[in-house]
């Protein structure tokens, strides 16, 4: 049960990292293969699904901007935005390979959205942004880097 709840948990914190809601699934990640109950490859794909899916979300949320812009719990501030149109728009699709940036990697999956960056193609590159980072990472901590 301990290592279900663990996994639910990282795949939560990946998740709400994916969002400007404060989070790291960086430090999840990293903790759990410490403890090194689980497999890498799983801690890597749980975190990679939760993080891609709030990387989905913003890209609808970036589809339906216009309703949306205003709110409160809108998940990227206006300058934020402006600026990542502004670079996806240099970059293109690109730029979705920065996904995985601390700075600017949300509002990027955003402004995807807003652009109307057709879905396959931003799932496959914010996947191999995403996951990319967490293979880094995960190697890294393991001491194959």
């Amino acid at each position: 049960m301990g290592d279900l709840l663990s996994l639910a948990g990282l795949f939560a914190v990946a998740f709400v990292a994916a969002t400007i809601l404060p989070a790291q699934s960086e430090a999840a990640l990293v903790g759990l293969l410490v403890v090194g109950k689980q497999s890498p490859l799983l801690l890597i794909l749980v975190a990679t699904a939760g993080n891609v899916l709030g990387s989905i979300i913003n890209w609808l949320l970036g589809r339906w901007i216009e309703h949306y812009r205003d709110r409160r719990w809108f998940p990227v501030g206006a300058p934020a935005l402006d600026r990542a149109t502004g670079w996806y728009r240099k970059w293109g699709r690109w730029s979705l390979l920065l996904s995985w940036a601390p700075l600017g990697g949300d509002a990027l999956t955003v402004a995807a959205g807003v652009l109307r960056e057709p879905f396959w193609s931003f799932l496959l590159l914010v996947t191999i942004a995403k996951a990319g980072r967490y293979c880094v990472l995960a190697a890294v901590t393991l001491g194959l880097l």
